[in-house]
């Protein structure tokens, strides 16, 4: 949020010849906005990522649109680099308006709990939530703000006309963008590289100040999904990275390096909190990272989803294991 508590308006930036960063609002606090960028393509554009969905957001992204030139009707393409709200939200409304194709990762359906039953999902999050070991109190705390938002952030529930896979290319006005799976920030995550201009749509999975998530349940190891897709990236020739939130920026193997190192030290931080042979939930090791008076904050439920990752790592690497018979879930050093 802007600092007097309203949303920030959409802003449009010209990038190079034939790019605009379009920077449309978001509805978190810490994260204000999130980035879609237009590139010239046929007489009209390829969207590369949506912005998220909800009442009033698609009038957001024609006024964006419109200072580049362009509105929705010229829209030819939509990518999106992962199926999370904020790059995805507005892909079935775009779609609908501008008669267009979507191309995404076949692996996007992560978000089709939350699009058909956002009740059941959010319950769902809840129980996950509890066999964690987060209180009672906090619990009930957060279904109450999060049942006091009606949207889910997606305005229609688009499949993929086409599957975003290695071989698939993308033709635009600044050349052919080449697929590269990225998995671990999500499932369903590609970034897509322009070899002849050095440049990189990064989508979420490098960013220029480096914040981690991984998006937790959906596959059996995200966190070393992300270390081997940093390793897909390091090996792309890159002078410019177009991220999906922030600004473009140069020299990814710095962020790359600082990528690994903020993994490594979670890595380290997960099972020094349970040494000396304590058991403890992955809530408890929260607040053991971030301290007690941030594991009451929202920062919480972020926090968590990367724990309970790193424990699903750990465990796959017999460094931890899971207390059968728990309830909730502790977890203990093997």
């Amino acid at each position: 949020m802007a600092s007097d508590g309203r949303a920030e308006a959409p802003r449009t930036e010209k990038l190079m010849p034939g790019i605009w960063r379009l920077r449309l609002p978001l509805p978190w606090p810490g994260v204000p906005h999130g980035n879609a960028w237009a590139v010239e393509s046929d007489g009209g554009i390829v969207m590369f990522d949506t912005g998220m969905g909800g009442k009033g957001r698609l009038r957001q992204l024609d006024l964006a649109l419109a200072q580049a030139g362009f509105g929705v009707e010229d829209v030819r393409l939509v990518v999106c680099t992962h199926s999370h709200t904020d790059h995805y939200g507005l892909a079935g409304s775009i779609v609908k308006e501008a008669g267009c194709e979507l191309w995404m990762h076949p692996r996007w359906e992560h978000v089709r709990p939350l699009a058909e039953d956002s009740a059941a999902a959010l319950e769902a999050r809840i129980e996950v939530a509890r066999q964690s070991g987060v209180p009672p109190a906090s619990l009930e705390r957060y279904r109450e703000r999060r049942q006091e938002d009606e949207e889910t952030g997606i305005d229609i529930l688009k499949e993929p006309d086409r599957d975003l896979v290695p071989g698939v290319e993308v033709e635009t006005n600044l050349g052919t963008w080449q697929v590269y799976e990225t998995p671990g920030h999500a499932p369903s995550h590609v970034v897509l590289h322009q070899p002849e201009r050095k440049l990189l749509i990064s989508g979420d999975h490098l960013l220029g100040r480096t914040v981690l998530f991984f998006d937790h349940g959906h596959s059996p190891d995200p966190v070393g999904e992300f270390l081997s897709s940093l390793d897909v990236v390091e090996g792309l020739d890159v002078g410019l990275v177009i991220p999906g939130h922030g600004r473009t920026f140069r020299d990814p193997e710095a962020k790359i390096a600082e990528s690994r190192r903020q993994v490594e030290e979670l890595l380290g931080k997960v099972p020094a909190a349970l040494a000396g042979g304590e058991e403890k939930p992955a809530f408890e090791i929260v607040e053991e990272i971030i301290g007690p008076e941030m594991v009451k904050t929202p920062a919480s439920a972020w926090v968590l989803q990367i724990v309970l990752s790193c424990l699903d790592h750990l465990a796959l690497a017999g460094k931890v294991e899971r207390v059968e018979g728990t309830d909730p879930q502790r977890w203990r050093l093997t």
